[in-house]
């Protein structure tokens, strides 16, 4: 069977309602000889009759009956489905502000990529959220969505789509022990000096970026507290401490005075979409599923 054309099914559905050909014709804007070359080809691919036609009268066959029955259902769907689309696709026009912590990574990159495409009226805004404050620009209204860094625990935020574990490397100065190592046990941070997070970000999600005891309870000094991923780099580079990042971002902050070495044993960070529950739009979700196709 060749590929089924919407148009011949409408023709059959005018014609069902009608019972004459010209007047099916009228309804869909169509010659009376057009109505009838679509259910002859419908007809071929069923593979039998689904209309009697005479000089007199037109009528359905029992399989046209029942043909009938089944597709007045799926064709109404189909058609509930497009309008749904059409509708969402209006709904999705204006600007759409994004924000990002630490890095405007690949998949977010293709992700927004992907809804300009699908939605081209819908304007897309990035701004940068302080690595302190990871859901304050949502509370306060200043972005639509963000994608930080997990964990995120706020009972007022919807945490949508995961993104993949991202290894973890830890900032080093240059001229640093480490910075000569291939690679680091996560048992080795207790000797070193891990610069953390200040300022509004909860405490858990402060504790989850710094590492203050290894996975075997060995303590890991605690450095400078910064505010930003930018001046947590230069305390790095002056040699005030050591700073975990993920790799991705590791590799769009590569500098000569810093040197990022890889650490195993422990887990690597996540990046997840989230946004305010009272603040949920079409444009949101559009992000959303585009982010879970992307």
């Amino acid at each position: 069977m060749g590929s089924l054309e919407v148009r011949e099914l409408e023709a059959f559905l005018a014609l069902a309602d009608e019972l004459h050909f010209g007047r099916a014709g009228a309804r869909l804007y169509l010659s009376q000889s057009r109505v009838s070359q679509l259910l002859r080809t419908l007809e071929q691919r069923v593979g039998a009759r689904l209309v009697e036609r005479s000089s007199r009268r037109v009528r359905l066959t029992p399989l046209g009956q029942e043909f009938l029955a089944e597709l007045r259902p799926a064709y109404a769907a189909l058609q509930a489905t497009v309008d749904s689309a059409r509708a969402a696709a209006r709904s999705v026009k204006g600007i759409l502000r994004v924000g990002f912590q630490g890095s405007y990574n690949d998949e977010l990159r293709k992700s927004i990529e992907l809804l300009q495409r699908r939605y081209p009226d819908c304007t897309t805004e990035l701004v940068e959220i302080p690595l302190s404050d990871p859901f304050g620009s949502l509370y306060r209204n200043e972005v639509d969505a963000a994608l930080v860094l997990l964990p995120m625990g706020e009972t007022d935020l919807v945490l949508g789509q995961v993104f993949s574990e991202n290894p973890p490397t830890l900032a080093v100065a240059s001229d640093h022990p480490f910075a000569r190592r291939e690679s680091l046990d996560v048992e080795e941070l207790a000797q070193c000096t891990v610069i953390g997070v200040r300022g509004p970000a909860p405490e858990y999600w402060r504790r989850a970026q710094a590492l203050d005891v290894t996975p075997s309870g060995r303590t890991v000094s605690t450095g400078p507290m910064v505010a930003t991923l930018a001046e947590g780099l230069a305390q790095v580079a002056a040699g005030r401490g050591a700073m975990l990042l993920c790799a991705s971002t590791a590799a769009d902050h590569r500098r000569r005075s810093v040197t990022f070495v890889p650490i195993t044993g422990l887990a690597g960070s996540r990046l997840g979409l989230i946004w305010h529950r009272n603040n949920e739009t079409a444009r949101v979700r559009a992000l959303s599923r585009a982010v879970a196709i992307a």
